[in-house]
């Protein structure tokens, strides 16, 4: 996790030139500018006060799995420029997979399933992983006036694992129907992570879980994340549970197949890429 961190660091403090060479693709691979995404655009002004990097399954382009829609092979900085980096996402990138297997075992038995119910070749058998390094850049938040580090949301996956540095930022809401909602920080705990449950969980649970709404809230210093957002098989279909739903309490949900759900979600909190096509023309 530290070394992570350190090369978070080296790559966001690289020229905006270089770093736009490596601008997210069509499979949400590479960089993502500042205001590159807005996720609570009923409330805030312009996109997230913050730039991020997205990894995900590596799939060469020659592989026939590489034509799904969230797979496909990475972008990576160079070693010339970036020694060991790519090495140090990898690595990290499997351990955090494994805890995360670990905590949906937990969530199985907590919803009176067999511990193994979501580790299975339907559901996590070829999942969707992505990990995402964020830099917020010390800017200043007023939510009032629509201008957050990251706007209130709910993650669109099943798990999120979040490591944080040690400046504070990340607001969660408890009360998330109540008008106005209540916020309140989550400390930083260096070398732990924090464990969001993601839309796909509610939807799954109906609403026994629900999804954890969050913001990050900029207080003038440079903050650094790593995100870990696991979802399931791109076929998977994600509807109630059977432990989870009753007579008195019928599903609150229509089933939807894990790649069209996030495909939309994707669609609606990111800028075209047709933005930046026109901008370097």
């Amino acid at each position: 996790m530290e070394e992570v961190f350190v090369q978070s660091r080296r790559f966001f403090g690289l020229p905006l030139s270089e770093k736009m060479k490596l601008l997210r693709n069509v499979k949400h691979r590479g960089y993502t500018p500042l205001f590159d995404q807005v996720l609570d655009p009923a409330n805030q002004i312009h996109g997230d006060d913050k730039e991020g990097y997205y990894i995900g399954v590596e799939v060469p382009e020659d592989d026939s799995g590489a034509q799904k829609p969230h797979f496909g092979p990475n972008l990576w900085p160079s070693e010339d420029i970036l020694p060991r980096w790519r090495q140090a996402m990898e690595q990290f990138g499997s351990q955090a997979l494994n805890v995360a297997k670990v905590v949906a075992r937990i969530i199985a038995l907590a919803l009176d399933l067999e511990a193994d119910f979501f580790d299975n070749s339907e559901i996590l058998g070829e999942p969707i992983v992505t990990l995402r390094l964020l830099h917020y850049e010390g800017l200043v938040s007023n939510p009032s006036k629509g201008i957050d580090g990251a706007g209130a949301y709910s993650d669109f996956n099943f798990i999120t694992l979040l490591a944080t540095d040690d400046v504070p930022g990340l607001q969660i809401c408890k009360n998330k129907d109540a008008k106005p909602p209540t916020w309140e920080y989550v400390q930083p705990m260096r070398g732990a992570f924090i464990v969001n449950l993601g839309d796909m969980l509610e939807r799954w649970s109906n609403c026994i879980f629900r999804s954890t709404l969050h913001r990050v809230i900029g207080n003038g210093q440079d903050r650094y994340s790593i995100a870990f957002f696991l979802k399931p098989n791109h076929d998977c279909l994600i509807e109630c549970l059977p432990t989870c739903a009753s007579e008195e309490n019928p599903p609150k949900f229509p089933p939807v197949q894990c790649q069209t759900y996030l495909s939309q979600r994707f669609k609606d909190t990111h800028a075209d890429l047709t933005v930046y096509k026109r901008e370097g023309a």
